[in-house]
């Protein structure tokens, strides 16, 4: 493979603190051995995302050997060495069960960089008891993730209840109308309750970026 086809940021955890991602979806094997060979060359850790089980079998067996792969998320990580994560300052809460993949993109996302997140899944407005047996829970914790389909009424209804930073995931999950995720897009960003991140459809690792520059935000005025 050509060279000029790869140029890694190797130094983007010096700059941000978030640690370098590459989004495999679109990567052919070969893009991704070539990547992942330069990430040995370098003795850097990288989280690949939207890696699917038939890409993860075709790439080189030595890399598959290095990589912590989760096939419910799609995510693996090279080169890592697992921490001590702390206590969870992040909640992932989902909607129904179909919601499932996005959030555990977002848990793995904020485990590969150190940040011990709480999944709470199924807990949709569809039956609010659910989710008002778990919203002190919820509550207690500073950033909370929202992942929702259909009309993504979930991060709406937190709006109303939670008083942390709260960010929605818009979820392809849906009947016809729902438009592979653009009629809750819209919904999230119509949401009556104020001051809701949104992010695109179906981008667990997206949210979870925006929680860890929430994260280290705080610290940073913590410690001036």
């Amino acid at each position: 493979m050509p060279a000029k086809e790869i140029n890694l940021d190797f130094r983007r955890h010096d700059r941000l603190g978030l640690g370098e991602a590459v989004f495999c979806s679109q990567k052919t094997a070969q893009q991704i051995d070539a990547i992942l060979y330069q990430a040995e060359q370098r003795d850097a850790a990288m989280l690949l995302t939207r890696l699917d089980a038939g890409k993860f079998a075709a790439l080189a067996e030595s890399h598959r050997a290095g990589l912590d792969y989760d096939p419910d998320s799609q995510t693996a990580f090279f080169n890592w060495t697992p921490v001590a994560l702390s206590t969870s300052h992040v909640a992932v809460v989902t909607a129904g069960t179909s919601d499932a993949m996005a959030a555990r993109e977002a848990l793995r996302t904020l485990a590969f960089n150190g940040i011990a997140g709480t999944g709470i899944f199924d807990v949709g407005v569809a039956g609010i008891w659910r989710l008002m047996e778990r919203i002190e829970e919820i509550r207690r914790h500073p950033v909370v993730i929202a992942v929702a389909g259909m009309d993504a009424a979930l991060p709406s209804v937190l709006g109303g209840l939670i008083p942390g930073a709260l960010i929605a995931v818009p979820t392809s999950t849906g009947y016809g109308a729902a438009r592979n995720g653009e009629t809750a897009l819209f919904a999230c960003l119509t949401s009556c309750a104020p001051g809701i991140t949104v992010c695109n459809i179906d981008n667990g690792y997206g949210a979870a970026c925006a929680a860890l520059r929430i994260l280290q935000a705080g610290q940073l005025l913590a410690s001036r």
